[in-house]
């Protein structure tokens, strides 16, 4: 039979630990079906963080409340408050870090796709976008282009900027165009599915080719940690789906 105080530390633990688990569970959600849906977590680099995030938010929090928790202990209600102070804190801080780097667009620019995260978008390209493209939204992210140079000039002037500063012509809104206006630009480069074969396990696209069958050709996607690939039904005009091969 388990003594009193060990049954007043299991349920304080097993309140703590229900509730952590909830609140992981609802931001696994957020993360990983909203911000990063697959393959996107493991081309932007997330989940470690978040693994990170979750193992101070599930595990160290409950277990300090079962280590501390005392019946009749005149500090507890202050103990308990200073743990989940800190495990709100060190939880805002993990999901601060992701949700200011989440993917907002899947750019389209001449030849390739690219995830542009929030964090890489300069707050001035945000303001001179045009109404479509000057927020950053919240939920997945968007599939959109980037207009093509008309000139020499400004083909350098986009060089110029991005060797610069750093920002590439993906990451400025007010360069924003709907995707379906490249079509024959996507269709120019769009590449051969059994070209796919150079960098991946035959089995591998065997596998997720059976699952994309309308698929007819690819496009490579650049990621801050990986890269990815995206297929397309060019006779369609339609994006099949983002892909974990490598271009």
């Amino acid at each position: 039979m388990l003594n009193s105080s060990l049954k007043f530390r299991l349920k304080a633990f097993g309140i703590h630990l229900g509730i952590s688990i909830f609140i992981a569970l609802v931001s696994l959600y957020i993360v990983f079906m909203v911000w990063h849906p697959a393959p996107l977590a493991k081309v932007v680099g997330v989940t470690h963080i978040f693994i990170m995030m979750l193992g101070i938010d599930v595990i160290l929090g409950p277990l300090l409340t079962f280590i501390i928790a005392r019946q009749g202990k005149k500090s507890l209600k202050f103990d308990l408050a200073v743990i989940i102070v800190l495990q709100f804190a060190a939880f805002t801080y993990g999901i601060y870090n992701i949700a200011v780097s989440r993917p907002v667009y899947i750019a389209f620019d001449t030849s390739r796709f690219e995830v542009v995260q929030a964090n890489n978008i300069p707050v001035e390209s945000l303001e001179q976008a045009s109404a479509d493209y000057n927020s950053l939204g919240w939920g997945k992210p968007k599939l959109i282009a980037v207009k093509p140079t008309t000139s020499i000039e400004q083909k350098n002037d986009r060089l110029f900027v991005e060797l610069e500063t750093g920002v590439a012509p993906s990451m400025q809104p007010n360069l924003y165009e709907p995707l379906d206006n490249q079509w024959s630009i996507m269709n120019k480069q769009a590449k051969p599915l059994n070209q796919l074969k150079q960098h991946n396990k035959e089995k591998e696209i065997d596998a997720i080719i059976a699952n994309h069958s309308e698929a007819d050709s690819w496009l490579p996607l650049k990621g801050y940690e990986e890269n990815a690939v995206v297929l397309l039904n060019i006779d369609e005009k339609r994006i099949i789906g983002i892909v974990d091969l490598r271009p």
